[in-house]
């Protein structure tokens, strides 16, 4: 039976540039994405989400592919080889649904050829490793394994210790902690034969991060940092200044202490954290999942890539070359030379140079960053987010908030038709701005669902593309709407004007067609099933699917061809110049030319999906509601659940046999039994989707 672990990282994938298709090349960057850093020498590694690790020896100037490739790293040891001559790097790994196994890898004196290192640790969902003297230990979902021979085999020790999965270890003198989800912190004296829980004043008992020095123990909990100076019996909050008291990472240095977290950067304290200052002067990325130090040095491992210091933080600059980019790209937006890409989590990036360099243009943008939409409105740049609408009028130097009557801030969808701006929302419906977003009024007349997707404008007709609802029609700039469906089967999260034909891309019927304004559809499914966007060049007309790359129709619609990047999960295309870029999920930016596209003869497999896979809920932190998409290989019944940190079911979302094909759900957690006043408590919760033997638990976040 196929397991994938409940991550706390909510990393995106990081990928090599190995899956080229006709001629696409990878732009350059925006690089990133790393969950774990450690040190060797003047060896760097890190470890990333889904393509192995990465070394450099020139404090992160370069990086070079280590040879374990395509796997989940989630962390990272050095330790010495048996004799002590050497040493050997360990990598645990998570098992994923791709297919990679999960467990521990070794690599011995910076070799290039990794060796399974797995026997008898039953827990293959590694999330910490430790080394003390002799002995290796491995954190897991099933608790904590030892190998006393580097890694050949390994005995489980865990006895007393109650709570599982383990996310963090640390080893000070001949003291062994452990630190689980729910259960805090345990202690062992001897090597993990024996377990006892120290959690006397640790109010918060999720713990994904431990640091030991010689007379003190820090925690990093979803509360903040706890301190304790007699091995854990007894431990006080330490979180003055500290404004995010989510830690995902603690590093000691001398007399500073590093704290990452997940959404306020890094934050340092040079008092035994008695006091913090966050520390984030060129730090693009705010997610930080790792901190390591060597010598005058220190590393940042975080969402949009790594980052080193050579100042104890006072400033940072990214060391990403040569680590794939992998951020979600979620837009694109043309002007003149310049292309903008819209992401989760990391807002905005240029690039003047065909993708050559890209420059972060965030000044102003606040909340999470994620910029789901951009328009373009002569010299006005809009761009929709989770948090609203902002405007930029110097080509995304600075952006101010422009949401006077926005009564719903996530943004999904933007357009323009003449002097007015529509804004489509999730779970608002649409609003009308005629003042460059001064001002918003909702135009939902007729509109029966409120979840919009996406926009098109074909002369005096608007179209708006919904969730679940089909496509809507508006001929009076938005004062009324109706719905055009006849036909149209799915939810529409594309839409595109080509000659006389409105095109819908859908999220389980494909690619659909109206010859007359939306009054009838005729489902045109040569391509993927799961259609994410669509772009018009010309004659040409570009879908990007899910995990199928991109297609391509010089028929208005009616028939569609491959055109490369198989696999991928496109989720923005864009032209520019010459150029069709595209943008997706883990894999960076892509580029290639218009004219190959047109002439290229490749073909693509018009069978549904050959795989199950369960996405990261989106968006996330949510408020009150979240998406869940998933894809089914097999006609299966499926189960999808959520629960709470303690395991106790919440909500059930989907219990009943479905095809084969990629689903939509979205969950509202203001709708279910109270536990506060108006829904569900802020906090941590998992959803588990079963389906056949497949089984994956991911985990989502509610911000009330």
């Amino acid at each position: 039976m196929r397991h994938r672990s409940i991550l706390f990282l909510l990393a995106a994938a990081c990928v090599l540039p190995l899956r080229l298709a006709g001629q696409w090349v990878r732009t350059n960057g925006p690089y990133g994405g790393a969950n774990t850093l450690a040190t060797s020498g003047t060896n760097l590694f890190a470890g990333t989400e889904g393509r192995g690790v990465f070394v450099s020896s020139n404090n992160g100037t370069s990086w070079t592919a280590t040879g374990l490739t395509y796997t989940f790293v989630r962390s990272l040891v050095i330790s010495p080889t048996e004799g002590g001559s050497g040493t050997n790097l360990f990598a645990g790994t998570i098992q994923t649904e791709e297919g990679d196994p999960g467990g521990v890898f070794r690599l011995s004196d910076n070799g290039t050829t990794w060796t399974a290192a797995s026997t008898g640790l039953t827990g293959t969902d590694v999330s910490s490793l430790a080394v003390s003297g002799t002995n290796l230990f491995a954190g897991t979902w099933g608790g904590v394994f030892l190998s006393t021979d580097n890694g050949t085999s390994w005995t489980a020790v865990n006895t007393g210790l109650t709570n599982t999965p383990v996310y963090a270890l640390a080893v000070s003198n001949t003291n062994l902690f452990a630190g689980t989800l729910g259960g805090g912190v345990f202690l062992s004296t001897n090597n993990g034969t024996s377990w006892t829980a120290v959690n006397t004043g640790l109010t918060n008992t999720d713990v994904y991060a431990l640091a030991a020095s010689d007379t003190s123990l820090f925690a990093g909990t979803s509360g903040g940092v706890f301190l304790s100076t007699d091995n854990g019996s007894s431990w006080t909050p330490v979180n003055t200044g500290l404004t995010d008291l989510d830690i995902l990472s603690l590093a000691i240095s001398g007399t500073n202490l590093f704290a990452g977290t997940y959404g306020g950067g890094i934050f340092l304290s040079i008092n035994n954290g008695t006091g913090w200052t966050p520390i984030n002067n060129g730090l693009s990325d705010l997610l930080v999942a790792s901190v390591a130090v060597s010598g005058t040095n220190v590393f940042a491992a975080s969402h949009g890539g790594v980052f080193h210091s050579t100042n104890n933080g006072t400033s940072w600059t990214p060391a990403n070359e040569g680590i794939p980019g992998i951020r979600s790209y979620l837009a694109f937006a043309v002007s003149g030379s310049n292309l903008f890409a819209g992401t989760h989590h990391d807002g905005v990036f240029l690039s003047t140079d065909d993708g050559t360099s890209w420059t972060t243009v965030n000044t102003g943008l606040t909340g999470y960053l994620n910029v789901f939409a951009l328009a373009i409105s002569g010299a006005n740049l809009f761009a929709g987010t989770a948090d609203g609408v902002f405007l930029s009028t110097n080509y995304g130097t600075s952006w101010t908030a422009v949401n006077t009557g926005l009564t719903t801030l996530s943004v999904r969808a933007l357009t323009v038709s003449g002097a007015n701006i529509f804004a489509g929302t999730g779970g608002g419906g649409i609003f009308l701005s005629t003042n460059n977003g001064t001002s918003w009024t909702p135009v939902n007349t007729g509109l029966t669902y409120a979840w919009v997707n996406s926009f098109v404008v074909s002369g005096p007709n608007i179209f708006a593309g919904t969730y679940m609802h089909g496509v809507f029609l508006s001929t009076n700039n938005g004062a009324s709407w109706a719905a055009v469906n006849t036909g149209l089967t799915s939810s529409v999260n594309a839409l595109a004007v080509s000659g006389t034909n409105i095109i819908a891309g859908t999220d389980t019927g494909g690619i659909f067609l109206s010859t007359d304004n939306g009054t009838s559809w005729t489902a045109k499914g040569s391509t993927n099933s799961y259609i994410n966007v669509l772009a018009v060049s010309g004659s040409n007309l570009v879908a990007g699917t899910y995990h199928d790359g991109v297609f391509l129709s010089t028929d208005n619609g009616t028939s569609w061809t491959s055109r490369g990047l198989a696999n991928l999960d496109i989720r923005s295309v864009a032209v520019s110049g010459t150029n069709l870029f595209a943008g997706t999920d883990g894999d960076g930016v892509w580029r290639r030319p218009l004219s190959e596209m047109i002439t290229s003869v490749e073909r693509g497999s018009v069978d549904g999906p050959t795989y199950f896979s369960l996405e990261q809920n989106y968006p996330n932190p949510f408020n009150p509601t979240t998406q869940i998409r998933f894809v089914l290989r097999l006609t299966s019944h499926v189960s999808l659940k959520i629960y709470d940190l303690l395991g106790r079911e919440v909500a059930t979302l989907v219990n009943e046999e479905m095809k084969p094909g990629s689903y939509q759900v979205t969950w509202d957690a203001v709708g279910l039994p109270r536990q506060t006043a108006g829904g569900l408590a802020s906090g941590v919760y998992f959803y588990r989707l079963q389906a056949d033997e497949f089984i994956e638990t991911r985990k989502l976040l509610l911000v009330r």
